[in-house]
């Protein structure tokens, strides 16, 4: 099944004003006018379950099997949340 549609592109009006966001971790996002949003409770959990996740890491001996299994908690957490702050981003 296919289905065309045609459409006529609407012409936004034009305005003088724009606004620069920059994404963050410690604030989620920073507007150019200087406005903070926070980030989203969801989000700072996990934050919070990674550093001490990664604290864990350090206080292991490199090589041995703890560190290893160690090193792929984190790194399966740190995917987890990268997957989280793209979601809460688009």
């Amino acid at each position: 099944m296919s289905f065309v549609v045609e459409i006529q592109p609407e012409i936004l009006p034009k305005t003088d004003n724009s606004v620069g966001i920059d994404l963050g971790i410690k604030t989620f996002a920073t507007l150019s006018d200087g406005t903070k949003v926070d980030a989203p409770k969801p989000l700072k959990k996990r934050i919070k379950k990674l550093r001490k996740l990664s604290k864990s890491l350090s206080h292991k001996t490199k090589g041995s099997k703890r560190y290893e299994k160690a090193r792929v908690r984190v790194a399966k957490f740190h995917a987890k949340l990268k997957d989280t702050l793209d979601r809460f981003s688009t």
